[in-house]
């Protein structure tokens, strides 16, 4: 006896450019959008969370971004000085 499955179907609603953007990549990469979709819900329930890490327009990731602003700060922050990028190195590898 096969085991057949419900199949369901979804929509989602997006915007032209994002659409023909994602599609160009993914037919150089052999996929088409559904089997995109589907790899990446699969990855969801294997994962039990996102297969891929968000990140801004920039490439940062979240934490990255977040820790990226306090150093920002802590810098604007520091009474140290330096004499030259050199010192500046050193001082950051110690």
């Amino acid at each position: 006896m096969s085991k057949t499955k419900n199949i369901e179907q979804i929509q989602v609603r997006i915007d032209t450019e994002t659409k023909e953007e994602a599609r160009k990549i993914l037919d150089e990469l052999g996929l088409d959008i559904s089997t995109a979709v589907k790899m990446m819900l699969r990855q969801v329930i294997n994962t039990r969370n996102l297969p891929y890490e968000i990140r801004d327009a920039n490439g940062f990731t979240l934490r990255s971004a977040q820790e990226l602003r306090k150093s920002a700060l802590d810098a604007r922050d520091s009474k140290k000085v330096f004499k030259s990028g050199k010192d500046l190195i050193h001082d950051a590898l110690k």
